[in-house]
């Protein structure tokens, strides 16, 4: 996982990140400081290579997230790597 660009943004950032050789199942989901997800962005099956994923700065409602710091996990190929951002509004 490539860290988020642009950073700081508004109201969109985009998430790069590698699958592993083989493809497989892939989790990238961002978070507020509390530890409480605030939207699944991919989850299931992706092909090796690179990807991008667009967050739109809402939640999973449709809901605008509040400004502040936000914390990005994916989860692929057996490990796990966290990027932080800031929306600022």
């Amino acid at each position: 996982l490539l860290p988020p660009a642009p950073n700081p943004f508004n109201p969109t950032t985009t998430l790069t990140y590698e699958v592993p050789a083989g493809g497989g199942a892939v989790l990238l989901r961002v978070y507020d400081l509390a530890g409480h997800v605030v939207r699944t962005l991919v989850e299931g099956h992706r092909d090796a290579g690179r990807h991008e994923q667009v967050w739109d700065g809402r939640d999973a409602g449709g809901r605008p997230a509040p400004s502040g710091v936000y914390l990005f996990r994916l989860t692929a190929g057996g490990s796990s790597v966290s990027r932080t951002a800031v929306m600022t509004k």
